[in-house]
């Protein structure tokens, strides 16, 4: 008799980025649906690792991560940000930055303790939330400008509360956090025990000469902060889940005994090819201009369609109104979106938990020309 599991998340089912990419597949659509690239990555970075790999750099590296690789992280936040980190006690290698994220959910949340986070809001946020015994608090981006009320944070701030999670640029709806929003965050915690987790993971894609304010730009923010970054974003290999965490030392002792129980290192052939590449620095530094050049093209040819773009500061998403086409529910008008016209995206309803819906879908713009075009051509039948 197979043994009686209690789920400890008991409401989770399928994600709609699985669902959605299945039919897509079952369709054959144009699947505009899940965020990562479909053109070739630097083939410099692919011969990097294979020579890591042909060396035989294929075992165990340290458990925080390559040390050189460490080292060219520091450099690159003090290069961008002018923030010095020490490489062997602020730093943490991990395989991808959700990993992160959990990670450092779990090296500080209690049972009972709330967490305040913004919806809508990447999909693994709550879930690591509640398998810590923690109590999510969701507060809603004021629609349409997707803006943070710090009055409502203000109002869900307690005794209880032990953290907040903010994510810029923000996934799904391209926002990005503005010096307000620094000021306004800075008064929020100070003296107090809150931590914050920082999702940087398209600290990259930015658009519009506008700047990534990173907290470690502001040192009273990143002294209480784990701040969690993706290789997979910049250098277009999201399949490698390579990522990294940056905290101080004392709440990055924490993170490591979650870390060093759980996956322990990170691939290490990977890490030897990643520190090499970094010393490539226009590989990040022109990424949001090449981006911000697909999420144009894209509005451009999306302007002959009766679907209205939302403005994107950055990250691989823009988010679309439709309702000039339909009054359907989000996921209702995505589902028949990909069986009658072949274009999969994703419905904004599905990163809230009582899935408010504006008629919004979110599509992925990081995409080869042709792939682009072929949505069009669909969309524009509508």
């Amino acid at each position: 008799m197979t043994p009686f599991i209690q789920s400890k998340l008991p409401n989770a089912g399928t994600t709609i980025f699985t669902t959605m990419s299945a039919l897509a597949v079952q369709y054959q659509a144009v699947n505009l649906g899940q965020g990562f690239p479909d053109f070739p990555m630097n083939e410099n970075l692919i011969e990097l690792v294979s020579d890591a790999m042909r060396k035989g750099y294929n075992q165990y590296v340290h458990m925080n991560g390559l040390p050189l690789l460490r080292e060219r992280i520091a450099e690159k936040i003090h290069f961008l940000y002018g923030a010095t980190v020490h490489p062997d006690t602020d730093i943490t290698v991990t395989p991808g930055a959700t990993y992160a994220i959990y990670s450092a959910l779990t090296s500080f949340v209690q049972p009972g303790d709330e967490v305040i986070y913004f919806e809508p809001a990447y999909d693994s946020y709550v879930p690591g939330i509640l398998l810590n015994g923690g109590i999510p608090v969701g507060i809603k981006l004021v629609h349409p400008d997707y803006v943070i009320d710090w009055n409502e944070v203000k109002k869900a701030v307690n005794n209880k509360t032990r953290a907040i999670i903010i994510n810029t640029p923000h996934n799904p709806t391209g926002k990005i956090i503005n010096d307000n929003d620094i000021a306004e965050l800075r008064n929020l915690v100070r003296d107090t025990n809150i931590i914050i987790i920082s999702d940087e993971v398209y600290e990259h894609i930015i658009f519009d000469d506008e700047k990534h304010l990173s907290l470690l730009r502001y040192p009273d923010l990143a002294e209480r902060s784990f701040i969690c970054f993706s290789f997979g974003k910049v250098y277009h290999c999201t399949g490698w889940k390579m990522g990294y965490v940056i905290a101080p030392a004392e709440m990055m002792k924490e993170f490591r005994k979650v870390h060093q129980f759980n996956c322990f290192t990170s691939n290490g052939a990977v890490q030897y090819g990643l520190a090499e590449f970094m010393l490539q620095r226009e590989q990040y530094t022109e990424l949001g201009k090449q981006l911000q050049q697909k999420r144009d093209y894209f509005a451009n040819a999306m302007s002959a369609t009766k679907f209205r773009a939302l403005p994107s500061s950055g990250s691989y998403f823009q988010l679309y109104d439709y309702s000039a086409l339909s009054n359907e529910l989000e996921n209702d008008f995505a589902v028949r979106l990909t069986k009658e016209y072949g274009v999969t995206t994703i419905p904004v309803s599905a990163f809230y938990t009582d899935a408010t819906d504006h008629q919004l879908l979110r599509f992925c713009f990081v995409k080869k020309q042709e792939t682009l075009d072929r949505a069009v051509e669909r969309l524009v039948k509508l």
